[in-house]
């Protein structure tokens, strides 16, 4: 594949992950009145979306595969350890609110986690758009029928998975904390 096909391919994925560095940036410029898990993840955030964009940069001015795929390592250690650090202070921050909930004589706030689902569903999707990739570039012309089925099929299944999860999540921890389930006709204003 040509490296300004992929560099194009890199850049229209790096200005879609604006719904996520955006609000990074956001987080970062509000400085202290965010915790520190917060921040880490922003900068972590904020380094693996510029690898992207250096990546896609690199690929359009060299010829060879060595300055992006280098690139592309550094960057993804980079993230990958700021996340570390980010989850870190995050288990050490929920630590100290379940102890201070704890002094209070209450559970405390239910915790959230979307992230894990959303991950799940982005992780399979690109699993099978990576297999299906390897395929093309080996030389076959068609990909198999399975695999060009199973991708959306796979995303839409893991979709659904996630929001029944969290559906019978959020009505669990609305019964835990005191708070009526709602009925399916029942509306909020």
């Amino acid at each position: 594949m040509a490296h300004s096909v992929l560099a194009l391919g890199a850049a229209v994925v790096t200005a879609a992950g604006s719904v996520w560095y955006l609000p990074a940036l956001a987080d970062l410029r509000a400085g202290a009145d965010r915790p520190a898990s917060r921040r880490t993840g922003a900068v972590a955030c904020l380094s693996g979306w510029s690898t992207a964009a250096a990546v896609a940069v690199l690929l359009l001015l060299t010829d060879s595969w060595w300055p992006p795929c280098a690139a592309a390592l550094a960057g993804a250690t980079a993230t990958t350890g700021l996340w570390t650090r980010a989850a870190v202070h995050r288990r050490r921050g929920a630590r100290e609110a379940a102890r201070l909930w704890a002094q209070l004589g209450w559970s405390g706030p239910p915790e959230r986690s979307r992230t894990a689902f959303v991950a799940v569903v982005l992780t399979g999707g690109l699993v099978a758009a990576t297999a299906a990739g390897v395929l093309w570039a080996h030389g076959q012309d068609t990909v198999p029928l399975w695999l060009t089925a199973a991708t959306p099929l796979t995303l839409a299944a893991l979709s659904l998975a996630a929001a029944l999860a969290l559906t019978a999540t959020r009505r669990t921890r609305h019964r835990e904390h005191g708070a009526p389930a709602r009925t399916a006709g029942e509306r909020t204003i």
